[in-house]
């Protein structure tokens, strides 16, 4: 409504109230930006821990749930700090004291509680206080990342003797990677053990009429893009797990990691993990899986360490046709974890003209603007800032069309 009054009453009093009414509202938008950014940003997953089951036995109930909330809260502690950091530097991590943790939770939720005169079990959630633990990390000179990729999703092929698995059952290589809590079976990120998720596909008959197994190896790009289309995805894994043994007859797992998106496809990393004595194929296959989906998000935490000794600003225009393209920009804005602070320079009907203060380098800024699917791009008139179209599959561009 106030575009429509700017529009239509260009010439008249009534367009400098508009005017103003929509200054006062682009200005709460966008002056306390850090502050907002940082309430908002709170209620993001990548500072909230779930799924962590506690199961205690005390003398009384309310001494088994006091000692199982102690150890929700330190498990979920160290876990969220080992999912911000480098393993290299986990060593290094701060330990604190029961009395100490509570202190960085900002609340906690419980889930399938049941108890008993002595017996306490529970699903626990506990939300961190972001700044807290950012400080925490900076205090004491761990660096950390905590921009969440996009979805990404994972073709787990398997090979034995020649044969190769992708869709079929069984796949063990594909229920070994399943059992990682890193990785959904479908489109809604329902628990964010890392920071990048990693999706695998249904298996429908549309999956294996989309791409095989023999497909996904060769690389054929129409049934990657076609796949990756579908599941409404930029990135695709195809991780090759080939199952070998050595002269000896020691079960030895070959993986290899490769990608594939529209504008850097190819390989990304390979292991060769040989079985511990006596260890069988299964378990061989599950330390794999593990090795593997660490080392995909210890290469993105290290694209996205946060640089505080580098601050950098940008110059960027928004073109908009209505004031609710930059509310909804501002939303997007507000979940990048490398934006420091906004500061305006130029409000009118057609382009917003703001400095983005931010950490690290430009690229950095444009990967992580791009996981809220923002395109920063430099042409002649400077940094040009988009909100990306959504991926969409070729189903629902069919019914659109119609």
């Amino acid at each position: 409504m106030i575009w429509i009054c700017v529009k239509k009453f260009t010439h008249s009093p009534m367009f400098f109230i508009a005017i103003h009414l929509i200054l006062c509202s682009f200005l709460t938008l966008i002056t306390p930006f850090h502050a907002i950014g940082k309430t908002i940003y709170e209620s993001q997953e990548v500072f909230t821990v779930a799924n962590i089951h506690v199961d205690v036995t005390a003398k009384t109930a309310s001494a088994a749930r006091k000692e199982a909330l102690k150890r929700g809260e330190k498990e979920a502690f160290n876990l969220l700090l080992k999912r911000l950091t480098l393993r290299i530097d986990q060593k290094r991590l701060p330990i604190l004291s029961p009395k100490q943790i509570p202190t960085y939770i900002q609340d906690f939720g419980v889930t399938d509680e049941k108890n008993s005169g002595i017996r306490y079990l529970a699903n626990l959630t506990y939300r961190f206080k972001p700044n807290d633990i950012r400080l925490l990390l900076r205090d004491n000179e761990i660096q950390f990342a905590e921009t969440i990729s996009k979805p990404i999703l994972v073709l787990p092929v398997y090979q034995l003797a020649g044969a190769v698995f992708l869709w079929d059952n069984p796949n063990p290589w594909r229920d070994a990677l399943l059992g990682k809590p890193e990785i959904i079976k479908t489109k809604i990120r329902k628990h964010l053990a890392g920071l990048v998720p990693l999706m695998f596909g249904n298996g429908d008959l549309g999956d294996i009429a989309t791409i095989s197994a023999e497909l996904a190896v060769k690389g054929d790009m129409k049934s990657l893009v076609a796949i990756a289309k579908k599941y409404k995805v930029g990135k695709t894994l195809v991780i090759l797990a080939n199952l070998t043994s050595t002269p000896q007859e020691i079960p030895t797992l070959k993986v290899q990691v490769l990608q594939y998106v529209p504008d850097n496809s190819g390989h990304v990393f390979s292991m060769k993990i040989e079985a511990n004595k006596l260890e069988s194929v299964g378990n061989l296959l599950s330390r794999s899986a593990t090795k593997v989906t660490e080392k995909i998000e210890e290469l993105w935490k290290t694209e996205n360490l946060l640089k505080f000794e580098n601050m950098g600003v940008v110059a960027a225009t928004f073109p908009i046709n209505s004031l609710a393209e930059w509310v909804d920009a501002k939303r997007r804005l507000v979940k990048v974890a490398v934006i420091e602070n906004i500061e305006p320079v130029i409000f009118s009907r057609t382009e917003i003209r703001f400095n983005i203060h931010f950490i690290g380098e430009v690229d950095q800024l444009k990967l992580a603007l791009a996981q809220t699917d923002m395109e920063l791009a430099e042409d002649k008139i400077g940094w040009v800032l988009r909100v990306q179209k959504p991926i969409q599959s070729d189903a629902k561009k069919d019914i659109t069309q119609k």
